[in-house]
């Protein structure tokens, strides 16, 4: 082989040898490249896990805040109605005490009217019983001392002093309707002696003595007791069993007592 040729063959395997390390040197350099842009891509993925995580949180407690803030407007929104009622409600016990005031006022005034009534009308009921037939005389004087007592009490209101007094006229009213049979000791011809007595609403009062001998009746007119023949001895015992129950009621005969203003 001649000299010339060989150059030419070595030089080409130069240029070769070049070409193959120049492609190595420059294949080296891009798989740096490619390790460094998929280091970089890891990382970068990575982050982005970290950061869509942190999103994520971020989204959760936004959500629960929401949820807590949308309790808290329900409660604010009960709140708001609940003033709103106490509101009417105390502009309501507001106009109620006024009222009540007003009433106090008013109550003290008729107080002081009422006590002067309640007075004149003990006054008027004594008298009364002082006028009346002496029936269940004792029990009738004590019920007029107990109201004078409760009208001087200052621990006793005047509502109840009132009720009273009506009461006790509701019970000398009903002695128009009742009849009774009672013991009582009655001053007959200048002594007092111990007798049985009727009553027979306010239309007769009688009695016997307890051996039933003597009778007698009570005169509204001469206002004293007066004795009675054997004629309605019959009608008395009668009308003391019907009026103990011990007999059915029946019609009984008895001397009738007119009032005052109607005798001649």
């Amino acid at each position: 082989m001649e000299k010339h040729q060989i150059r030419r063959v070595l030089f080409a395997f130069a240029i070769s040898t070049a070409s193959i390390i120049s492609f190595a040197i420059s294949f080296n350099a891009s798989a740096q490249s490619l390790d460094e842009i998929f280091g970089v891509r890891e990382a970068t993925t990575s982050e982005g896990k970290r950061s869509q995580l942190k999103i994520d949180s971020l989204n959760n407690d936004t959500r629960d805040l929401l949820t807590q803030f949308k309790q808290t407007m329900k409660v604010v929104d009960g709140l708001r109605v609940y003033n709103q009622q106490q509101e009417r409600l105390i502009r309501h016990q507001v106009k109620e005490m006024a009222e009540l005031n007003d009433s106090i006022d008013n109550v003290t005034e008729v107080e002081r009217q009422i006590t002067p009534l309640i007075e004149r009308m003990i006054d008027n009921l004594e008298k009364f019983i002082d006028l009346d037939s002496p029936f269940l005389i004792t029990e009738r004087r004590e019920r007029i001392d107990f109201l004078r007592e409760t009208l001087d009490r200052p621990d006793v209101s005047v509502s109840e002093k009132f009720s009273q007094v009506m009461q006790a006229y509701q019970v000398e009213n009903s002695y128009g309707s009742t009849i009774e049979a009672y013991t009582d000791q009655l001053p007959i011809n200048g002594q007092n002696r111990v007798v049985d007595v009727l009553k027979w609403g306010r239309i007769s009062l009688v009695y016997q003595t307890p051996d039933g001998e003597e009778f007698g009746a009570w005169n509204q007119k001469t206002r004293s007791w007066e004795p009675l023949d054997d004629e309605f001895s019959s009608g008395i015992r009668n009308g003391m069993r019907i009026a103990r129950k011990t007999q059915t009621a029946d019609l009984v005969h008895l001397p009738i007592t007119a009032p005052v203003g109607e005798q001649e």
